[in-house]
């Protein structure tokens, strides 16, 4: 179809919007279904042997995308930004289709899972990466508020998606949680070759390898050090005194600050960074990595919260908390179906600086509020609060994607909507460390002595009860977030422990371990959600400081656009603006 056709629009935003729901619904459907995978291939993964596959399992998609859709949006510029995203669709399907056939058990199987990981990552950045260019190019700029919002809420609420559909198929088989992804990857590549057509700006410039190779291996090693981090090393709760952490984290600076040096200096580079002389582009990047991270934090410390805490002192199974995890989450994800859109619609007519601003302070209030909630809260108070942290997100993200990609030169789009996935993934990789590390810091005050008490006031001997207590928070974690008791394990025996049948039954419930750990946790929940907000207010200001909003009317949308802009464009690239305006003014 050609792209002037009126029908066009839509279906680059209907496919656009499958692409970018497919991509985010897998970065999180993995969270969820981790114990059904694992049970699958038979492999313990809080066995001090098998924690770099679940590190890996986590986060190693969100980590290949963060690092591949600066480069692949860059190259969609180039190429042409159709034909990288309808490869994306092909690669992903594939990779769907590989994991699913997991002929391996054990350490085998688990290679092989994060061999076609990766390898849907890297699906999972061609689509990410021309998403938001190609919306950009299909709508006029009046209209791509409510476009690109549509898009957002398809890109964030997926991940919270994922976590509600990784529940209900790992109860069924864990080889579903791959191939529900493969019909939408072979549907979105026969759609998108069939209707979708390269409208956009080309800019006719060779690849830079040097800048791709530089980035790659910087933030890779970068993100990588950040992950192993939270592993305990030696007798530390922590990695971050390990060589092997402080090797990776340095020689990633080191990388990208040659990177920065490469770019500034090649005829065609990777990463223009003359686009963050665009106050409108580079508040709202700084805004957008702020928010990604806060996000991602949250998600992983309400996981942990409903299935190593809440879930179980209402009486449901460990087994059944990953699912209920996921439901008793649902009013974040409405929330974000419902502002997305009007915000975007209302972004068109009002500019992107007020509603991403007061979206970022309610985003912030909402943390606030969470950390005033007991441990063993009352739901409805929770829905409500997780509900407004969604509303302040949604009327956070479409404005600010807006505002970002009008910003910027028609030749450029791909890149600098790859620069925005990056910086939306690395924040879900960076919020990993952080929150983690900040959670096991409030856990190591009082989680020993916690510990210690509860085993011995319940028969467990003394010695035994400060070595389980001595253990690294972060297995704690990690089993809370698995949906696992640990006190099994941790025990061994009733023999073992010289337990009587009675005092092994309380110690194995469903409400010991929680009860146990409750005290601790809230202590690192309060840290972790104070650093939060802080982020969220620091993005709001952010948001404030973009610049004055841009009224784009329905008459005269790029002779605003270009009048609020000009200079701010042509610093980038002489004659761009005028360009831009004749290409929107035709749409």
């Amino acid at each position: 179809m050609n792209h002037d056709s009126p029908r066009y629009k839509w279906l680059a935003l209907s496919n656009t919007t499958l692409g970018m729901l497919m991509a985010t619904v897998n970065s999180s459907i993995i969270l969820i279904s981790l114990p059904a995978i694992f049970s699958g291939i038979g492999v313990n993964p809080l066995a001090p042997e098998n924690v770099g596959f679940l590190l890996w399992l986590m986060m190693g998609y969100q980590l290949v995308t963060a690092v591949l859709v600066v480069s692949l949006g860059r190259l969609g510029d180039i190429v042409g930004r159709v034909r990288i995203y309808n490869l994306g669709f092909a690669v992903f399907a594939l990779a769907s289709i590989a994991l699913a056939l997991d002929p391996y058990t054990h350490a085998a199987g688990a290679v092989w899972l994060l061999v076609w990981r990766f390898a849907q990552g890297i699906g999972g950045a061609m689509l990410l990466a021309n998403s938001s260019a190609i919306l950009t190019d299909a709508f006029p700029a009046n209209k791509r508020g409510f476009a690109i919002g549509i898009n957002q809420v398809a890109a964030i609420a997926g991940s919270f998606i994922g976590l509600i559909v990784g529940g209900v198929l790992a109860v069924w088989d864990w080889r579903a949680v791959f191939w529900v992804s493969v019909p939408f990857g072979a549907i979105g590549t026969v759609w998108a070759y069939l209707t979708l057509k390269d409208s956009g700006k080309r800019g006719k410039a060779k690849i830079d390898w040097l800048g791709n190779a530089s980035f790659a291996v910087g933030l890779t090693s970068l993100l990588t050090g950040i992950v192993y981090g939270i592993q305990p090393y030696g007798k530390d709760s922590m990695g971050w005194s390990a060589p092997l952490v402080q090797t990776g984290i340095i020689a990633g600076l080191a990388f990208l600050m040659l990177f920065l040096v490469i770019e500034s200096r090649v005829k065609n580079p990777m990463f223009d960074l003359k686009l963050f002389k665009i106050r409108a582009f580079s508040a709202g990047s700084f805004a957008n990595l702020l928010s990604s991270t806060a996000r991602g934090g949250m998600q992983f410390m309400l996981i942990i919260w409903l299935q190593g805490i809440w879930l179980p002192l209402h009486g449901y199974s460990y087994e059944s908390t990953p699912l209920w995890s996921a439901i008793y989450l649902l009013p974040l994800s409405i929330a974000f179906l419902v502002a997305g859109p009007f915000s975007g619609f209302l972004s068109d007519r009002h500019g992107a600086r007020a509603l991403s601003t007061s979206g970022m302070l309610v985003f912030g209030a909402s943390f606030v509020a969470l950390m005033l909630l007991p441990v063993d809260f009352n739901y409805w108070a929770f829905a409500s609060l997780i509900f407004l942290n969604g509303l302040g997100g949604g009327m956070f993200s479409a404005p600010n994607q807006t505002a970002i990609m009008n910003s910027v030169p028609a030749d450029q789009r791909g890149g600098a909507a790859g620069i925005q996935a990056a910086l939306m993934n690395s924040g879900m990789v960076l919020s990993m460390g952080l929150f983690f590390s900040m959670m096991i810091v409030g856990l190591a005050n009082n989680l020993p002595t916690s510990v210690f008490g509860a085993l011995t006031a319940n028969g467990v001997n003394p010695i035994e009860a400060k070595a389980i207590g001595a253990l690294p928070p972060a297995a704690i974690l990690f089993s809370s977030f698995l949906g696992f008791n640990p006190m099994g394990a941790l025990l061994g025996s009733p023999q073992l422990s010289h337990l009587t049948q009675g005092q092994w039954a309380t110690l194995t419930s469903k409400e010991f371990f929680p009860q146990m750990i409750s005290t601790p946790f809230h202590d690192g929940l309060f840290l972790v959600f104070s650093i939060a907000a802080a982020m969220a207010v620091l993005a709001a200001v952010a948001s404030v400081l973009r610049g004055k909003h841009v009224h784009n009317s329905k008459d005269l949308p790029v002779a605003h656009y270009v009048r609020d802009h000009v200079q701010e464009l042509a610093t980038v690239s002489g004659g761009v603006p005028g360009e831009l305006a004749v290409e929107d003014e035709r749409r």
